[in-house]
């Protein structure tokens, strides 16, 4: 895939002013048996972006995206990129092993408006040292020609503040990062130390208010899948110095985020989708599905949001 692919207007300057606020990732519909229905994504995008959200992401982990094959991570960003129809950028998340997979998955998508990658760490046991890691994001920038979000995600391979900075300051390619540990220190050190042009994205949850008051550019999370219109006035109301409507939302927010199971996240934000009209899909085997009492958990948290 050359430049000419995407987006060859859309330079960093440019994303900064577009790949802002909330951001969420898209869930997955799967049927019973495990199988991808990517004529099932449209819905969700629409309720996305009625909801006011500012793209999308399609792969992510929230999306189970680890659980897609080729053909899979294709068809969905296709069906994604179809659904969105420019109305919003729609980002690709690739959470793969090798250099050499995320450049074949990327070329896959050749021809679609595709405005920035999600690219997490390898993830796997074996951990690269610095300059590795700096040269597999430089070598998938080069091979793609598309701008980069590095998705700092995995736990035994968490890039430290002082390799993400190296990483967006030696290639350019590298726009920005998404955070997605609960280290508000860290987050606050990002903010502090980014180019104008670099973006720094809130993974974390439970901190979205924190986070938006310590200056993040926006989110990229499950409970802005869930609940995306609710996650859009909190950060509006963190843009506008409105704090106490702010800090109201992310408390009931939390209490939202305290009952979904997180080693089942991807079927409680499916299960959270549903109770505002769209399709119930599972999750993917091995992943469980939510429990009675964990639906009568959530619904009662629901009730208390403005969804």
């Amino acid at each position: 895939m050359s430049t000419t692919a995407a987006h060859p207007a859309r330079s960093a300057a440019s994303l900064k002013t577009v790949l802002t606020g909330i951001l969420p990732p898209l869930a997955m519909p799967f049927s019973e048996d495990g199988a991808l229905l990517p004529g099932a994504i449209a819905e969700q995008i629409d309720l996305m972006i009625d909801r006011g959200v500012r793209a999308v992401v399609v792969g992510g982990s929230t999306g189970e995206g680890h659980t897609l094959d080729r053909e899979e991570f294709t068809a969905a960003t296709q069906a994604a990129a179809q659904a969105v129809a420019g109305r919003v950028p729609l980002v690709a998340g690739l959470i793969v092993n090798s250099t050499r997979e995320a450049i074949t998955r990327t070329k896959l998508l050749a021809g679609l408006d595709i405005a920035a990658l999600q690219v997490t760490p390898v993830h796997y046991l074996f951990k690269p040292d610095a300059d590795a890691t700096v040269a597999h994001f430089r070598a998938i920038a080069e091979a793609t020609g598309l701008p980069i979000l590095i998705y700092n995600v995995i736990p035994w391979n968490y890039l430290d503040v002082a390799l993400m900075l190296r990483i967006m300051r030696e290639v350019p390619g590298v726009i920005g990062m998404k955070q997605s540990a609960g280290d508000l220190r860290a987050v606050s050190d990002l903010v502090a130390g980014v180019a104008p042009h670099n973006l720094v994205l809130t993974g974390t949850d439970a901190l979205l208010y924190p986070a938006f008051a310590l200056g993040v550019d926006g989110a990229i999370s499950a409970l802005t899948t869930a609940v995306p219109g609710v996650c859009v006035q909190l950060w509006q109301a963190v843009q506008a110095g409105d704090h106490k409507s702010a800090l109201d939302l992310h408390r009931r927010l939390g209490k939202l985020w305290d009952v979904m199971p997180h080693d089942i996240l991807p079927a409680c934000v499916k299960y959270v989708q549903h109770r505002q009209g769209l399709g119930l899909y599972p999750p993917r085997a091995p992943m469980s599905k939510l429990s009675a009492d964990q639906k009568a958990a959530i619904d009662r948290a629901l009730s208390a949001l403005p969804i």
